[in-house]
């Protein structure tokens, strides 16, 4: 908004200084013609005396002509006076003022707005320089040393712009009175010829002028105004000044930001990321604001901002983007990657994902935006609380009514101690891996073109081989949407947990992004498959997968453990949460008909019975009964919103 109405204010000024250079050129001609005026006079009362010094052959009777001509050189000799003093009247009156205007109130203005320039170069190229520090392995003394540069350059660039600004307001009261004051200056060195008589001596109509009361009064008036304004001013640069200098370092809040993450508009500057090239990219400074759920962006000196991106059903998360800090992309809601933005402060960059998180959600459609997106945070924080906390809440909410009802609830001693504390189920504090990143020795292979190799020592040709050994076989198209360790696989109870936390982790964090994936479920393994590369992205043998849970209200939410032993004497567990296209529980009876057939091949009884049972597709495998008409009449269209 400043720099908008800077623009307007930069341009009436422009304006403002070719008018005035216009007038003064009118004004400079009138005064020159004034002068001419008495020269001309001069000259023309010289002529009328020099005609009795002419020698005419016949110049009798001449005596009259002479003396009447004589006459008329002094009232021309008056008049060159009067006009003299009018010629003198417009260069003091007219002309000087609007120099003086000009130099002293337009040069002032044009000064300080180069200067102003500078600064905001200035500060600029520091800026540039701070959001390039890396993000890993920051050199602290690097890091203050350029934090210290760019307060330094914020400051001059405040300072210069109070200066402009006061600059520019001024020139607002004082061209009311520039423009008025030369041609009241004007009419009254005309007004002396109006005034001039005949009869009267020269000093006496000379002493006569026209009374400035028109002039005087708005001089007052419009002087009053300047003279407030400036006060006001000087009062509010004065607060300015006075700030701490905390206020102009980046970042200075870092270790302890205030995060107002129920916002649902923002606007700052941000760099935006632009490619060059193939490999190359630029980052360019500007001025983002958000409208409804447009995301604007405004380059400086355009009067208005334009759409760069339509916010609504879009995702936003964090991305390590060239070594550089704060840096944030937003997803369109087909999945495809979209712009990539930087800020220039952990409470800016928190801020901004906060705020595009809420309006992607569109809840500045609703009568309250600000209560709606602070329900919408209270609820995402409150998810990540214990169980045991709702329990306490909910045994203390409800203990009157169990008292009442004594005697018709009873609670057996074996339930109460089922219940598993989640701290027993998962550790407090368990870090959250929200993606599953490709090997590097694969992502080489897939560039080379060579033979890939498995991460878990199977070869392409075994996997092969697996699955063309394997009695079942089964695709389903799923979403990674986390995993985590956990400290027990006695019970379900831990992939509800698990699927709890991760869905509130990626809340609050504001992850929206998940990897699509093909998970393969055979008779031997679980296989993640990537859908483009058909790269195996991870496996698990299926008698690793202790237990396999769909949620109890969100049917498309799918989770295993799986329980590892890693070296004698230690294991681990980790449980993995999908989002699948079909129902979970289609996924979890895939998984449960593979772990039947590895134990019904150890008996060929129990194998022919169970083929029995099952139908078999044309090849000798089991078959899911309408798995594979559901699987494809319930893939995602581009754009649908995940449940998740």
């Amino acid at each position: 908004k400043t720099r908008s109405l800077l623009s307007v204010f930069e341009e009436d000024a422009g304006t403002l200084t070719e008018y005035t250079n216009q007038l003064l050129q009118a004004m400079q001609r009138v005064y020159g013609a004034q002068n001419e005026m008495c020269l001309a006079t001069q000259q023309l009362s010289k002529q009328l005396l020099a005609y009795e010094k002419q020698h005419f052959a016949l110049g009798k009777g001449d005596e009259e002509v002479i003396s009447t001509l004589h006459y008329f050189s002094k009232v021309v000799d008056e008049l060159n006076i009067l006009h003299s003093e009018l010629a003198k009247q417009l260069a003091d009156t007219m002309v000087l003022p609007i120099i003086q205007f000009r130099e002293k109130d337009l040069t002032e203005v044009s000064t300080l707005k180069d200067l102003f320039g500078l600064a905001s170069n200035e500060h600029d190229v520091s800026m540039a320089k701070y959001s390039r520090l890396p993000k890993r392995k920051e050199n602290e003394k690097l890091k203050a040393e350029v934090a210290k540069e760019v307060a330094n350059a914020r400051r001059k660039q405040h300072l210069s712009s109070l200066q402009y600004y006061c600059a520019l307001n001024a020139l607002q009261y004082r061209k009311r009175v520039a423009m008025m004051e030369p041609m009241l200056g004007y009419t009254r060195g005309q007004n002396l010829v109006s005034l001039f008589k005949v009869t009267q001596p020269l000093k006496k109509r000379a002493a006569q002028s026209f009374p400035p009361l028109v002039l005087g009064i708005t001089r007052l008036h419009i002087q009053g105004e300047l003279d407030a304004e400036a006060e006001k001013m000087r009062v509010s640069q004065q607060d300015l000044i006075s700030v701490n200098e905390s206020v102009y370092t980046p970042d200075s809040d870092v270790t302890s930001p205030v995060i107002n993450r129920n916002l649902i508009q923002k606007a700052g500057y941000l760099n935006l990321r632009n490619k060059t090239g193939l490999v190359t990219t630029t980052w360019e400074r500007l001025y983002f604001f958000t409208q409804g759920g447009n995301l604007m962006c405004q380059p400086r000196g355009a009067v208005a901002g334009g759409l760069i991106q339509d916010l609504d059903n879009c995702s936003v998360m964090a991305v390590d983007c060239e070594d550089r800090r704060y840096c944030f992309q937003i997803t369109t809601p087909t999945g495809k990657a979209g712009i990539t933005l930087q800020a220039e402060s952990k409470k800016e960059y928190e801020e901004w994902i906060c705020a595009i998180n809420n309006i992607s959600r569109q809840i500045y459609l609703t009568d309250n935006p600000e209560a709606a997106a602070i329900k919408l945070n209270q609820t995402a924080l409150q998810a990540v609380t214990p169980i045991t906390t709702f329990g306490k809440k909910h045994e203390a909410h409800h203990s009157s009514q169990n008292v009442r009802n004594t005697e018709n609830d009873k609670t057996t001693p074996n339930e109460s101690a089922g219940a598993q504390d989640s701290t027993q189920l998962i550790a407090l504090g368990t870090p959250i891996q929200f993606d599953i990143v490709l090997p590097a020795t694969e992502f080489l292979d897939q560039n080379r073109g060579g033979r890939r190799a498995n991460p878990f020592g199977e070869s392409e040709d075994s996997s092969k081989n697996e699955e063309e050994d394997s009695l079942l076989q089964q695709m389903f198209v799923v979403r990674f949407l986390g995993s985590m360790a956990v400290q027990s696989d006695d019970t379900s109870e831990v992939i509800y947990e698990a699927m709890r936390q991760v869905l509130a982790a990626r809340a609050i964090h504001n992850i929206f992004r998940m990897t699509e994936s093909h998970l393969m479920v055979t008779s031997k393994s679980l296989r993640l498959i990537d859908p483009q590369t058909q790269v195996t992205r991870i496996s698990f043998e299926l008698a690793t997968v202790t237990q396999f849970a769909a949620h109890q209200d969100n049917r498309r939410l799918i989770g295993f453990v799986v329980h590892l032993s890693e070296t004698p004497g230690e294991d681990s567990m980790s449980a993995y949460v999908f989002e699948s296209n079909t129902e979970g529980e289609k996924i979890c009876y895939a998984i449960s008909l593979g772990k039947e057939i590895t134990e019904a091949q150890k008996d060929p009884e129990a194998l022919a019975q169970l083929m029995k049972s099952v139908p078999l597709t044309n090849d000798g495998k089991f078959m899911l009964l309408n798995d594979q008409a559901e699987e494809d009449g319930t893939t995602h269209e581009e754009g649908e919103e995940s449940e998740a």
